[in-house]
């Protein structure tokens, strides 16, 4: 989503990244430019003209004309201006409470009820016992869209078909999820117009019966300026404590996730990142703030490894490696691995310098799938001894996987050139491991 806005704040900062001289004129050009590109990337005018103000104050006040690296000087500052103006530091969610109540509030098709869903999943992957409450009994099918995402993630919902009454619903979820031990219960409200005053009320009173320890308002991030005006209305009314952003892997301009915590005064919790059970983030001003100019997300994409790192599956695979016994069906293991960690375009995105520089390619979850349709083509023996992948039984493979005969001989000399880099750094491991590798080292220069 903010792709464009990268491209955009990098061609700005070139003449102060050492291709041009450093001037009080081009410092002002390029402020006037950064603005251009925040208000094109529907910033609020108003927020865009005071963080740029307050850029240009601070390049002038800490002299960056006269820095030994002007450059990097003025990027950092632009970072520390953008990180501050996405609200500084990363807000914890209130999980205090016997059990934690979370109040999930939002906007008609903003994806309120999907994003309940995912939150119950991250909560669960810390060990948490969650119940999900539907307590949308307006919109059709809104209970059976809920249990079937939770089913997806084995999590309990509590449901009352045919109460009309959602403020009877939450208050008897509530007390069913303290009766079963539940430390974290969900509650799924009907998305409802900033209009509808009837609405509006019911959300008001669900908040004053419950007293949740949290209340999330969930905004479309698509809908640019309409989600921060939004937000604000929604925010006098039930006061929540967070913002969820939704559809932030979409390709709309983006200006909603810089300006909501300034016009609103809430700070952004979680971001939407795909339409998986695991697409959220935790949102880092910070990590967004380097994203925005170029300098990846490293830190996210190591949480992401973490998330989908099996322990017992990465012992099982080391050891096999030692024996020299990596085979295919550890590499498929492998991908499936990679493929919990979310988009690949997402994660590739995270890597510095990387990112914006892939706004005009194709990369998807597709990209895996000639490997597994080759691989998932072969017989078990064949997985397990991939040496035996003669002539004719390539051929078989090509056509049991409707791929080419060079798609299979090249995936086949790819894997073994693998296998023999993970032979060769499996004889550096223990003792006398750094010699041997220096060893190699000098004789390969």
């Amino acid at each position: 989503m903010l792709d464009n806005l990268t491209a955009r704040l990098d061609k700005a900062m070139k003449s102060l990244k050492g291709e041009g001289k450093i001037t009080e004129v081009n410092v002002a050009t390029t402020i006037k430019e950064i603005r251009r590109a925040l208000v094109d990337a529907d910033v609020d005018y108003k927020v865009a003209k005071t963080v740029t103000d307050e850029i240009k104050e601070e390049a002038y006040g800490r002299d960056v004309l006269i820095a030994v690296k002007p450059g990097e000087l003025f990027t950092k500052i632009v970072y520390d201006k953008l990180t501050a103006l996405m609200g500084g530091e990363k807000k914890e969610m209130n999980l205090s409470g016997n059990p934690s109540i979370i109040l999930v509030a939002g906007l008609n098709g903003a994806g309120k009820t999907t994003f309940t869903a995912k939150l119950a999943n991250h909560l669960k992957k810390q060990n948490r016992q969650v119940l999900l409450a539907a307590c949308d009994i307006y919109r059709p099918a809104a209970i059976e869209q809920l249990q079937t995402l939770a089913g997806q993630i084995d999590v309990e919902v509590y449901a009352e078909p045919e109460n009309k009454n959602p403020i009877q619903i939450a208050e008897n979820a509530v007390k069913y999820g303290k009766e079963n031990g539940k430390k974290v219960i969900i509650i799924d409200t009907a998305g409802r117009l900033a209009i509808d005053e009837s609405l509006m009320k019911e959300i008001e009173e669900i908040k004053r019966v419950l007293n949740p320890t949290e209340t999330l308002f969930v905004v479309d991030a698509m809908t640019g300026q309409d989600a921060v005006t939004t937000a604000k209305i929604f925010n006098d009314r039930i006061n929540y404590d967070g913002v969820v952003l939704t559809k932030l892997d979409g390709d709309s301009r983006g200006g909603a996730a810089l300006s909501i915590r300034r016009v609103v005064d809430k700070p952004i919790k979680f971001i939407g990142t795909s339409e998986k059970m695991d697409g959220i983030d935790a949102f880092h001003p910070d990590r967004m703030a380097q994203r925005i100019l170029g300098m990846g997300d490293v830190l996210s994409l190591v949480d992401r490894m973490q998330q989908a790192y099996d322990e017992d599956e990465a012992r099982r695979i080391n050891k096999k490696i030692r024996k020299n016994q990596f085979d295919f069906n550890d590499f498929i293991s492998q991908i499936e691995q990679i493929k919990k960690m979310g988009n690949i375009k997402d994660l590739v995105g995270m890597l510095p310098g990387i990112g914006s520089k892939l706004k005009d390619f194709q990369i998807d979850d597709d990209a895996f799938r000639p490997i597994e349709a080759i691989i998932n083509s072969m017989t078990d023996h064949e997985k397990a001894n991939p040496d035996v992948l003669d002539g004719s039984r390539r051929r078989r493979l090509a056509a049991g996987s409707g791929r080419t005969i060079q798609e299979v001989n090249n995936l086949i000399k790819q894997f073994g050139e693998m296998r023999k880099m993970m032979r060769k750094m499996n004889q550096f491991q223990g003792a006398g491991g750094s010699k041997k590798l220096a060893k190699m080292m000098k004789k390969g220069r």
